[in-house]
């Protein structure tokens, strides 16, 4: 192969000139192309940091095949800086100086040490010895080690880029909650907990993010879980930190709502002791007092005044408490309510059977039954009933259902 190469016959002073031409224009791109890569920044993240795991591993890759693509383009620019020096002594080259300039150009000029011939071109007998490429072979054997580099670098930076994207979006958060804290007082467990977590993984994103990649892609979710959790933790300490600001106007607040409890579970009562008077066997909700031990709770986070209750366990803890508080009252001021309604509802059933009761009376006179004993006997007993302390009302629906029931059978009779 070498002697085929050497065989060519020399270039002319004219063909010396423009292979020296393309050969520089070659040069400056390749270098350019070199520098762009090294500024890329997946690869600078790559190169400059201190790795672990798979990432290392890479990290090591890349470097070994830009060293050698590095140590190529210098043999590849030491040669054609010793065939520009040839050209600029001689003006007119003759005949052995364009052979020259040839070899240097087109034929294998370019000699590797021993320990740079890649391994698959080496033999078992052949003594170690230098392997001599063209530029343009030099060019070849750079390509595949550049793009192989450009390719991992592009690829490693999507992975980075996406998980550091993520990570500084859950750092943010940690520290928007430990400021949070800082300032209120008190510790917040799950703060510290998710504050491990984020630095564990944050170690696993800069050291070896390799690790949390699937199928050339970042996998983000334990990232994601963690800035949700912190956000979570942090719209926690703005509430505490708002209730601080606002403390008095909060329990004022939680007062009111307790004095609408109390009413509405008296209300309830009135409800449930008239229905016990008027209604026979009534079937009723059970009446707690709540307001009782809610007001005792709510006496236990707004006296004495919230300093002393800050420093027991912060104004996180406190937030907490007055939140847990703030839910029950109002969930405990839902249920009396419907409770006095639920019970209410029985008396406004009879009041609904006696508006019928009345309705039906006047059907039956309009159709001429006002003088029929049966009705007028269905229809004592069913005003017997409802106006009756206390009211059967299940008896009374199933009588009003009859007085209906024989008002209906003499209007078809009568049709018939």
């Amino acid at each position: 192969m070498n002697d085929a190469r050497a065989a060519r016959p020399p270039l002319d002073r004219d063909g010396a000139d423009r292979a020296l031409a393309r050969l520089r224009d070659e040069q400056e791109r390749i270098g350019a192309a070199l520098l762009e890569l090294e500024a890329h920044q997946g690869y600078r993240l790559l190169d400059g940091a201190a790795l672990d795991g798979g990432t290392r591993r890479v990290q090591a890759e890349v470097r070994a095949r830009m060293a050698e693509v590095w140590a190529l383009f210098d043999r590849y620019g030491r040669t054609l800086a010793e065939a520009e020096r040839l050209r600029a002594r001689h003006s007119r080259p003759d005949r052995a100086q364009l052979a020259e300039l040839t070899r240097l150009l087109a034929g294998p000029s370019v000699e590797l040490p021993a320990e740079e011939v890649p391994l698959e071109r080496r033999t078992l007998l052949a003594a170690p010895s230098g392997e001599k490429l063209t530029l343009q072979e030099v060019v070849a054997r750079m390509t595949p080690l550049y793009e192989d580099v450009a390719k991992t670098v592009a690829a490693l930076d999507t992975v980075w880029s996406a998980l550091l994207a993520r990570l500084a979006e859950a750092e943010a958060e940690q520290r928007a909650a430990a400021g949070l804290l800082a300032s209120l007082g008190g510790t917040d467990p799950d703060l510290e907990r998710l504050t491990a977590e984020l630095a564990a993984m944050a170690a696993v994103v800069r050291g070896d993010p390799l690790a949390l990649a699937s199928g050339g892609r970042a996998d983000t979710g334990r990232l994601d879980t963690l800035r949700t959790a912190l956000a979570d933790v942090r719209r926690d300490l703005e509430e505490a930190q708002r209730l601080r600001e606002g403390f008095a106007d909060r329990i004022a607040g939680i007062a009111s709502v307790l004095d609408a409890l109390r009413a509405a579970e008296a209300e309830a009562r009135r409800a449930r002791d008239e229905v016990l008077a008027k209604i026979a066997s009534p079937v009723l909700p059970d009446l707690p007092d709540m307001s009782a031990t809610l007001a005792d709770r709510l006496a236990a986070v707004g006296h004495p005044p919230p300093g002393a209750a800050a420093r027991a366990g912060g104004w996180n803890d406190l937030a907490g408490r007055v939140a847990d508080l703030d839910r029950a009252m109002r969930a405990a001021l839902d249920r009396a309510r419907r409770d006095a309604e639920v019970i209410r509802g029985l008396l406004d059933r009879r009041e609904e059977l006696r508006g019928r009761l009345e309705a039906y009376r006047a059907k039956a006179a309009r159709l001429g039954g006002a003088e029929d004993a049966e009705l007028a006997a269905i229809y004592e007993r069913a005003r017997e009933l409802l106006w009756t302390s206390p009211c059967d009302l299940r008896e009374a629906t199933v009588t009003l259902s009859g007085y209906q029931q024989a008002i209906t059978s003499r209007v078809k009779g009568a049709q018939r």
